[in-house]
């Protein structure tokens, strides 16, 4: 009992700052990033320079900066989410031809993308939840998922009805097979791979009471 209750490491669920906070730090120096819209666009805020990260935008552009504000904000110079951002020194522009070559062609090392649903060994659904009336949106999703080396999520661990987005198998279309590698929720971070499930750390709750939430076999780090 005492091994699984000492992955907790915060009093509280992680609001989306904190998270995205958490994200940033664990990106590898030097790395070549993506940032999904939505949630994942924030991590572009807690980014050190010391880190020495490249931001890749689909739109075309590599070197992006954080989210622009006040009188930084150029309304020519956006990311794939249509939000203001900033440029780095070095900063360079292409054709929406080149920038997918780029996902397509395994040059990110990590991307970071909301979900509707992960599976336990990794698969990803994130463009439609097959409802009747919804307006399907894959974008480049399915290209990072399967381009990327390594692919991050965030999202909140329920859904508004309070149903885990951490599945068994996921039952909405999917984008991408055996993808993800990690998942950052508001509860807890979780690994994924074909050996199922670890939890890495968990927010404001025990091990045990994320087992409840979640109805797959999970593994304490």
């Amino acid at each position: 009992m005492g091994t699984q209750t000492s992955i907790q490491t915060s009093e509280k669920p992680l609001g989306r700052d904190e998270l995205a906070q958490l994200v940033a730090r664990d990106i590898a120096p030097g790395s070549f990033v993506n940032l999904g819209i939505g949630q994942p666009t924030l991590v572009s805020n807690y980014l050190t320079e010391d880190q020495n990260i490249t931001l890749h935008t689909e739109n075309g552009m590599l070197g992006m900066g954080p989210a622009a504000e006040g009188d930084e904000i150029d309304g020519d110079l956006i990311n794939a989410g249509k939000i203001p951002v900033t440029e780095l020194p070095g900063a360079s522009y292409f054709h929406h031809a080149d920038s997918f070559a780029i996902m397509r062609g395994g040059h990110l090392d990590i991307c970071v993308l909301g979900a509707f649903q992960v599976s336990a060994t990794g698969d990803l659904a994130n463009w439609h939840t097959g409802a009747p009336d919804a307006i399907p949106a894959v974008g480049g999703a399915m290209d990072l998922a399967t381009g990327a080396k390594d692919v991050f999520v965030m999202m909140t661990l329920l859904t508004r009805e309070g149903v885990s987005k951490l599945v068994e198998q996921c039952t909405y279309p999917l984008t991408g097979v055996g993808c993800v590698t990690r998942v950052y929720t508001d509860k807890a971070v979780f690994l994924t791979g074909p050996e199922g499930v670890t939890v890495r750390e968990t927010f404001g709750c025990t091990f045990e009471e994320i087992q409840e939430l979640v109805p797959l076999p999970l593994k304490a780090a």
